[in-house]
């Protein structure tokens, strides 16, 4: 019989102030990073399926969701640093890491900066960001970018900036994200720069644990950049590749269940 884990929040104190985050399950620790400008309620749905077998942390990266705002300009280091401090804030050692996005970029530095802490990478539509997606993005952040107008029209800006990314008929995930976005202190497009800045080129070589790659094929940002990474992870122990045939960048919610399946594929070779 299964057992059910009934999902938990709280708060960490750590060196960057509190940190929000939702655990549920036991056993091997499985932290879960989020998009850009998401929070732990991008995982709502992968949480529980992953529970069954893992101890999963879904947090709130610093800047984001619940957590502290973090002044600009946002870095996915400070991101990893604000990780490893909720690591450290409930007492894990080591854990295999689940990034979406954003989220992947800092899986990817966390397991650079400190590999001995770093069990496993399941690296979900991380973006390579080289030297040529640093000067794709010279002029600025697109994509979740708007200015407050007194009208409220930057809502519908917003909005309709994601829609033609997510799947057809679910509102309910666009509702989602705007609430994200709108949290008091997020800056929507700012972890979008923060990837912008940030080298991964550098960092990739260093990546020594095991990685699952997963990529959506309707995901038109980050599906060139699967093949990509498995190139350039050139230390990584082993490299497995997953694609959610119709996933889109909302994959977490869309299809949770080939999520979470690919992610037990690691968990199960470690």
């Amino acid at each position: 019989m299964t057992t059910h884990y009934v999902a938990t929040r709280g708060y960490a104190d750590t060196p960057l102030g509190q940190l929000h985050y939702v655990e549920q399950g036991a056993g091997r620790p499985v932290l879960l990073l989020h998009q850009t400008p998401r929070s732990w309620d991008e995982f709502r749905e992968v949480q529980p399926l992953l529970a069954t077998g893992a101890r999963t942390v879904a947090m709130d990266m610093i800047g984001f969701g619940l957590s502290p705002s973090s002044p600009p300009p946002q870095t996915i280091e400070r991101m990893a640093e604000s990780a490893f401090a909720l690591l450290d804030a409930l007492g894990i050692d080591s854990v295999v890491v689940l990034g979406h996005h954003t989220g992947g970029a800092v899986a990817i530095e966390m397991a650079a900066a400190d590999p001995a802490r770093i069990d496993g990478l399941v690296l979900s539509s991380a973006p390579l960001t080289d030297a040529a997606y640093r000067r794709a993005h010279a002029d600025g952040v697109v994509v979740d970018d708007a200015e407050t107008q007194d009208d409220g029209s930057h809502l519908g800006t917003l909005w309709h900036k994601r829609h033609p990314y997510y799947p057809p008929s679910r509102p309910d995930l666009l509702d989602r994200f705007i609430r994200d976005a709108l949290a008091p202190g997020v800056d929507p497009a700012e972890g979008h720069r923060a990837c912008a800045r940030y080298v991964m080129e550098d960092r990739l070589p260093l990546v020594t644990a095991p990685v699952q790659l997963i990529g959506a094929t309707a995901d038109p940002f980050a599906l060139p950049d699967v093949e990509r990474l498995r190139t350039r992870l050139t230390a990584a122990r082993r490299i497995d590749t997953t694609l959610i045939e119709g996933g889109t960048v909302a994959l977490m919610e869309q299809k949770p269940a080939e999520v979470a399946a690919a992610a037990r594929q690691l968990l199960a070779s470690l």
